[in-house]
């Protein structure tokens, strides 16, 4: 195995000249994860609680309200950013109107989604039509039976259709993500990276974090990212650091046994955090304010959105949010996954 080392990048927000929120270490806001819905068709054993089920959604935000949001983030405070997160933004029955009202606005370069991938077979193109650049698909295990146990769905034969047909469809670059959970998939790491190069898509490995159903048992589930890579090196041959820039994850282009080519990252919240660089803002469904994933919700912008944009009380609720940012997140996640987005 040999390694090639890029120049180390700092990891550092995008400067805006528009955005004016900053939180106590100078952190500021360029990327949005907004999270449509609590609603998800699978029950991951990391990330749903089992008393966590599906059900109508009164307080979620509507199209009107989201757009005015987004509008406001881009234009007042120069997010460019923008990633569809949930539970599952397919759960919504409005999520092309959703899109296409958010690719309309001026100065969205990246408009992402994050999904199960369950129904991307039927809606890739459609997605791709009303403006989605980009999807992550969750992606743990290519064996049908650790799928089953892992997602508490039979769907891996739909889910790897909506992968190919989200290539098709021009959703690129098209991202796998895999959150290692020790004694469920850590001996499936090396067939995704075959499948991930035979796809010709991207493949993350995720450190499982102490949140959620297995937060109790984090300690005995946790996969670092270094045990990660030893147990690929063995049949892998050259791996070569790509530069990080605002990327959250340690990319590295990988040479396979075969001569084919792919893509690692290794998406590091625990061992090597990258809260030095954070520039996200994370808003649920119900307009909660989440300056941190691990974190507790800091305000609701709900209000200051009905019956119409009061940009100054929008503004208050970020300021205050963003003066309780920690430096680093804390250990122990405080929030519910499939409520705030990944």
């Amino acid at each position: 195995m040999h390694v090639i080392q890029a120049e180390p990048v700092s990891v550092a927000p995008r400067a805006s000249s528009r955005g004016f929120v900053r939180d106590g270490s100078g952190r500021g806001i360029g990327y949005l994860r907004l999270s449509l819905t609590r609603n998800c068709a699978m029950r991951c054993t990391y990330c749903r609680p089992g008393f966590v089920t599906n059900a109508p959604e009164p307080d979620a935000m509507g199209v009107d309200e989201i757009e005015a949001l987004v509008r406001h983030l881009v234009e007042r405070h120069g997010v460019h950013k923008v990633r569809l997160t949930g539970g599952d933004p397919t759960s919504r029955a409005d999520l092309l109107a959703i899109v296409e009202r958010i690719a309309a606005i001026g100065g969205v370069e990246d408009l992402a989604m994050t999904t199960h991938g369950l129904t991307l077979a039927r809606d890739a193109q459609r997605l791709r039509s009303a403006g989605l650049k980009r999807v992550n698909v969750s992606l743990d295990t290519l064996d049908a039976q650790r799928y089953e146990r892992l997602t508490g769905v039979d769907g891996l034969p739909r889910v790897l259709e909506g992968i190919d047909a989200a290539v098709e469809a021009g959703l690129a670059p098209v991202k796998l993500n895999a959150v290692v959970v020790r004694g469920r998939n850590e001996g499936d790491l090396l067939s995704l990276v075959h499948y991930a190069a035979e796809r010709g898509v991207g493949l993350r490995f995720i450190e499982l974090m102490p949140m959620g159903p297995l937060a109790e048992r984090w300690r005995e589930r946790y996969v670092t990212a270094a045990q990660m890579r030893a147990a690929l090196e063995p049949a892998l041959g050259v791996w070569e650091r790509l530069p990080q820039g605002s990327e959250s994850a340690t990319r590295y282009r990988v040479t396979l046994a075969d001569k084919r080519v792919t893509t690692i990252g290794f998406i590091t919240p625990m061992s090597c955090n990258f809260c030095a660089g954070c520039d996200r803002l994370r808003i649920a469904a119900d307009g909660s304010v989440y300056p941190c994933l691990m974190d507790r919700p800091a305000g609701n912008v709900r209000p200051a959105l009905r019956p119409t944009l009061d940009a100054d009380a929008f503004d208050a609720v970020l300021r205050r949010a963003y003066t309780a940012k920690r430096p680093e997140h804390p250990h122990d996640g405080a929030a519910i996954m499939t409520h705030v987005g990944g």
